[in-house]
């Protein structure tokens, strides 16, 4: 009844049909679903995303995992949380997280790692656009 294309995005969303034996959505926040402090891959079930480096792609079988919407823009960009970016440093690490998730590189992909490279680059050019401006940096640190 749910499969296909429609299943997935349920899944995804975190909007599974309760009662259906066998699953459990996968929303963005797969470890606090599956009850431990590794998430797991929505695509091969792996134990997950490692915690060092971006945490973009499985480590097992390489796909883009959904972003993690909770992280600090100051972490997603590697800067030092402070008032002070080097904006040289903050573009460099811009075009590098781009070049890892822009939607163009996705083309013949998946549907669901299609949406999450959108939701990554989304997420990227929010992140660039407020620490690169004085004034957006400020009141993001202040909020």
């Amino acid at each position: 009844m749910w499969g296909g294309r429609t299943g997935a995005l349920l899944r995804v969303w975190g909007l599974w049909p309760a009662g259906v034996r066998g699953r459990r959505p996968l929303g963005y926040n797969a470890a606090s679903l599956a009850g431990n402090n590794s998430p797991q891959c929505w695509n091969c079930g792996g134990p997950g995303v490692p915690k060092r480096g971006d945490g973009f792609f499985c480590p097992q079988c390489r796909a883009l995992q959904p972003p993690d919407l909770t992280r600090d823009y100051f972490s997603l960009m590697d800067c030092n949380r402070a008032f002070g970016v080097d904006t040289a440093k903050l573009q460099n690490r811009y075009q590098q997280l781009q070049r890892l998730v822009h939607p163009d590189f996705f083309s013949q992909r998946s549907q669901t790692e299609k949406d999450f490279s959108e939701k990554h680059a989304t997420l990227v050019n929010d992140a660039y656009k407020t620490l690169l401006a004085p004034l957006s940096r400020g009141l993001y640190l202040v909020s």
